[in-house]
């Protein structure tokens, strides 16, 4: 997760350099994203699919997804020609990267059943601060000289790592549960659930991707991901070049960005153990509301020219951009189980997909349009509608809170 970070998170910090040596204009560069966005979350419900009937191993959609990592980046560096480079960074680099993103998240959920939140936020807090030394690199060291050398060596990185990792990929059987924990009792037990598990209650039974759009929960989580995504997809594209723009210099819009990135990554890790003592859904809508506060607060710093405030309101767009994510991979399975996790979520973060095309691409427009100010201000917009999405979840089938159930027929002890 930390290798294919760099992908989205510091490409914004490229693209100034990509529209010189290449001669593409700032929608160019970002529809260029858009497209690597839009199927970087679509191959999630394939691949989940696909790996819940055996055709893909976790190892070799991992191996698999290094590759095509590798051929996006060579890509980016070597092709001009803008539908070439949207095939070759947006199509195939995409799908290499969602191969390993979906694998990664997953896979660790099936792992830590009990600490869910926790270990999915961990994981998936890779994603994002992994871009932090390219971020400065492509601020810094990255020009029209040698960018295309850049990109390849860059690339050579996250076959390397990710291939690596993929030596060691393996699922647990399905209804797995560690073996040194003792599975949640049935209610009227007559021991008293975990806090995790009475904030977060399993699963009342298995759901099928079918059967979990048929309730209603999973189309409404899929709306909150596609605007709260877009929003963070649009803070992502264009803080750096909003920052220059008021006439802050290299440093604070490398380091703006920089914030973001970290705080992207570890605010995932602490809102996922803060999940897990709060709820799910609390924690939720409390980032959204954040990420929305946020995007208003970046547009009034930099319109006050203030760059201890620009770098503050950064951190919070960094922390609500990012923390949302493993709080919906976490919620999923809570929801709906983990026996069909990989379709389901995959489903759930397809919304991404279309977030893609108006975060960034459409994006574009609408900074071209309405200039910064109307753009940030529907960001902001959009993200509070989102929080009021978030607040109609609920779990399907469960009335009351206290009626907290066992893991569907978890693994006995000896089988592991």
């Amino acid at each position: 997760m930390i290798a294919i970070s760099v992908s989205e998170y510091a490409y914004g910090s490229a693209e100034g350099t990509l529209s010189h040596a290449h001669g593409w204009t700032q929608s160019d560069t970002f529809w260029i994203l858009s497209v690597w966005v839009f199927f970087q979350a679509g191959i999630a419900f394939p691949a989940g699919w696909l790996r819940e009937r055996g055709i893909l191993t976790a190892r070799r959609a991992m191996f698999i997804g290094a590759v095509l990592s590798l051929l996006g980046f060579v890509a980016l560096g070597h092709l001009d020609n803008v539908p070439a480079a949207l095939c070759g960074f947006g199509v195939v680099g995409g799908i290499g990267s969602g191969l390993v993103y979906a694998t990664c998240i997953n896979m660790v959920g099936k792992w830590f059943p009990e600490r869910r939140g926790a270990k999915t936020g961990f994981v998936n807090g890779g994603f994002a601060y992994g871009a932090l030394p390219f971020i400065f690199v492509f601020n810094y060291a990255f020009n029209t000289r040698d960018f295309d050398e850049v990109l390849d060596l860059i690339g050579v990185y996250v076959l390397i790592v990710v291939a690596g990792c993929a030596w060691f990929f393996k699922d647990p059987p399905k209804n797995w549960w560690p073996a040194d924990v003792e599975p949640p009792l049935t209610a009227g037990g007559a021991q008293k659930p975990a806090v995790g598990l009475a904030k977060n209650p399993p699963a009342v039974r298995q759901f099928t991707p079918k059967e979990a759009i048929r309730s209603g929960v999973l189309p409404l989580m899929w709306m909150s991901v596609v605007l709260t995504a877009g929003v963070s997809i649009f803070g992502i594209s264009f803080q750096v070049d909003f920052a220059k723009e008021v006439g802050f210099g290299p440093l604070v819009a490398a380091s703006s960005m920089g914030i973001m990135s970290v705080v992207n990554g570890v605010g995932r890790t602490a809102v996922g153990w803060l999940s897990d003592l709060w709820g799910r859904k609390t924690t939720l809508v409390l980032v959204i509301v954040v990420l929305g506060l946020a995007q208003f607060g970046v547009l009034w710093a930099g319109d006050l020219h203030s760059q201890w405030l620009f770098l503050l309101f950064a951190f919070l767009s960094g922390l609500g951009g990012g923390a949302f994510y493993p709080l919906f991979a976490a919620l999923t399975p809570d929801y709906f189980g983990e026996n069909y996790n990989a379709s389901n979520y995959g489903l759930v973060y397809s919304g991404k997909l279309i977030s893609g095309l108006f975060g960034g691409g459409l994006g574009s427009m609408v900074v071209s349009a309405w200039g910064y100010n109307g753009a940030y201000l529907l960001a902001g917009g959009i993200s509070l509608v989102a929080a009021a999405f978030t607040l109609l979840l609920h779990q399907p089938g469960r009335t009351r809170l206290r009626d907290v159930a066992a893991n569907p027929r978890p693994i006995s002890r000896e089988m592991t």
